[in-house]
């Protein structure tokens, strides 16, 4: 059996990393590389950078923190928030970016997840979908940061960016972003069913109990948090070793 992932996530919102509640009220969490460093030194399997406010400001994403980090730390990273073009992926690939995040261009523009898997290959192109409940028994797709519905249905979207071409899914509820009440575990487990690529589960990590339902009852093939290891509430060890103790496959 793969080795489930433990992922620490950077929000990052002009060019600080932030955490909010619900996608909105903001409080600042540090300097990214300065948190990069310290999850490299952790052991994270992986670590995300979403700029929240690229593709809703219309802003460049911040290459130069993607050079900064790939200069000073060893774990894989992935990048997103911006890219709207084939030619953004290249230049974030090209700054160190081991993978890069596609939300709102790709609901725009779906060819895009086509055309970066067949520049980069399907293990270089995660699709982030930001899902919400429409109180209807299933979960609508969120871009611009939360910001707008586009009415597309959460699964559907999953099997269709799958069949694009994407490799991974980072699925996101933003009913509990920052809840600290544990991620929505009927989403993802509805997407992990429905879709063959790997899923990664966030929003609403509080406790590492959250961690491991992503894994049994959400059937997440990566673990995303931000807030508990933002403020060292909780190392990514110690989730490491309660992971492994409950039987969860995790590196060493």
């Amino acid at each position: 059996m793969l080795a489930k992932r433990i992922i620490p996530c950077l929000d990052i919102d002009q060019g600080r990393v932030v955490k909010g509640v619900n996608f909105v009220n903001l409080v600042d969490a540090g300097d990214p590389l300065e948190n990069a460093m310290y999850y490299d030194g952790e052991g994270a399997d992986e670590i995300i950078f979403l700029d929240i406010t690229a593709s809703s400001d219309r802003r460049d994403i911040i290459y130069d923190m993607a050079r900064n980090v790939a200069d000073n730390i060893y774990t894989p990273f992935t990048i997103g928030g911006g890219l709207r073009t084939v030619e953004d992926m290249i230049r974030m690939v090209k700054a160190g970016a081991d993978k890069v995040s596609l939300n709102s261009a790709a609901v725009k523009n779906p060819e895009i997840v086509r055309d970066g898997a067949r520049v980069f290959g399907s293990q270089c192109i995660v699709v982030s979908i930001d899902a919400k409940s429409n109180n209807k028994g299933s979960f609508d797709v969120y871009v611009k940061g939360g910001r707008e519905n586009t009415g597309l249905d959460a699964l559907e979207w999953a099997k269709r960016v799958e069949e694009l071409g994407a490799g991974e899914i980072m699925l996101t509820s933003m009913d509990r972003d920052g809840t600290r009440q544990g991620y929505d575990l009927e989403l993802t487990q509805r997407v992990s069913d429905a879709v063959s690529i790997p899923v990664i589960a966030s929003g609403g990590v509080g406790e590492k109990r959250h961690l491991l339902e992503g894994f049994t009852k959400g059937k997440a093939s990566a673990v995303l948090a931000a807030s508990i290891f933002h403020f060292r509430e909780i190392s990514i060890q110690e989730v490491r070793d309660y992971l492994r103790e409950n039987k969860i496959p995790v590196k060493s």
